[in-house]
């Protein structure tokens, strides 16, 4: 059964057209209070207003029912599209927007407009932005060496080889945090990241979940994580981490894909750390899947995760005492053709008026230190501190 809610404006058309965009053109300025933004410097597409709201499995089937009328100058490629961030736990919807502008990386403009109604109304700004903030950590250090060693404790039993725990902080501020604003800080601050916002969820994530293009797949992992590359490199604990979330990747593609080809580790060199990085790429030999398809199949994956799945899933609800939202789920986009991108929604935090939520959490194995996994959560804590918590 399909599960859609379309907006009160039901006689849903989509237009696309070609955009002459001016050298100074800001994709955020088109940003919707209500919007997705998905940015590689100034490539990427903002949205505004809520054509549909679709489940994830039913949004290509529905996005091939649009009627669509395009311009003959727009990009073959350009037309309506699902977006969203979604839980980690699973479930979650996606929005169909009423307004997609886009930009290319070689400068191209284009946009979709779904349904009858006018261009919706860019993002207003409110003057002023935050310049007092408390930030508090919703778990102590006591009680993550507490959750730590627990977690040890199981992989020692034999029931998990890794389990992925996070933790939150919170940070207050005397004035609403502006999403907007923290978008174009992680972008100037993040390059090599993903910059990605869903109303107020913003990040900035350098771990691509999944690309469909075609039949072509794309997929790079992340795990290990240091601020010494070298001596990352040279870590097996590390290494060992890594193998585990590559092996999980290969599996999860080959029942639908062929020629999976896994190049990699390598050093991921970040602002402010360094992962260990494997490309996985692929053919899709079911013309039939889409990215959806392929989300479903992969998250979580051990990366955010553990291993074996279920087992560590069972240990995240145990031992996490906050829920994660859709901090380490899917976010991305998919189009009528089944193909799109989704990222692993890291780096991020949920903004409510004045206050925000961040999560960070490190990968616990055999020879996991409580310490040093702070620490490493402490670094990718920062990027979204210093976007918040700015001069």
């Amino acid at each position: 059964m399909t599960h859609v809610t379309v907006s009160a404006s039901s006689r849903l058309v989509a237009r696309t057209r070609p955009l002459d965009l001016p050298a100074d053109f800001d994709l955020l300025d088109r940003l919707g209070h209500d919007g997705f933004a998905w940015l590689d410097r100034d490539a990427g597409f903002v949205t505004n207003g809520v054509a549909a709201t679709v489940t994830p499995a039913d949004a290509p089937a529905f996005l091939r029912a649009l009627a669509h009328d395009r311009d003959g100058d727009a990009p073959a490629w350009a037309g309506p599209r699902a977006v969203g961030a979604l839980p980690f736990a699973g479930g979650g919807r996606l929005t169909v927007p009423s307004l997609i502008t886009a930009r290319d990386a070689d400068g191209r403009g284009w946009c979709t407009v779904v349904g009858d109604a006018d261009e919706p109304l860019p993002l207003r700004v409110t003057a002023g932005r935050p310049s007092r903030f408390r930030i508090e950590a919703c778990t102590n250090a006591e009680a993550w060496r507490e959750s730590v060693e627990r977690a040890l404790t199981l992989i020692d039993a034999g029931r998990l080889e890794k389990v992925v725990l996070a933790r939150a902080v919170r940070v207050d501020a005397d004035r609403p945090f502006e999403p907007r604003a923290v978008l174009a800080e992680l972008r100037r601050t993040q390059p090599g990241c993903t910059v990605y916002g869903a109303g107020g969820f913003v990040g900035a994530t350098p771990e691509l979940l999944v690309r469909k293009r075609g039949n072509d797949v794309l997929s790079r992992p992340l795990a290990g994580t240091g601020t010494d590359a070298a001596r990352l490199v040279a870590s097996h604990k590390d290494a060992h981490e890594h193998a585990v979330v590559v092996d999980a990747v290969v599996r999860a593609l080959t029942p639908t894909c062929g020629a999976v080809r896994a190049e990699g580790p390598t050093p991921l060199v970040l602002a402010d750390v360094t992962h260990l990085a494997t490309s996985v790429s692929a053919r899709c030999a079911d013309a039939r899947a889409s990215a959806v398809d392929l989300v479903r199949a992969l998250h979580p994956t051990p990366a955010v995760a553990g291993t074996p799945r279920p087992a560590a899933l069972d240990a995240i609800r145990l031992l996490e005492p906050i829920g994660r939202g859709s901090y380490a789920g899917p976010c991305g986009w998919v189009d009528a053709r089944g193909d799109g991108e989704f990222v692993v929604a890291l780096r991020c935090g949920a903004l409510d008026g004045a206050g925000a939520l961040l999560h960070s959490g490190a990968g616990i194995v055999t020879g996991s230190d409580p310490e040093a996994e702070w620490d490493e959560t402490q670094q990718k804590l920062e990027p979204m501190l210093r976007a918040l918590v700015r001069p």
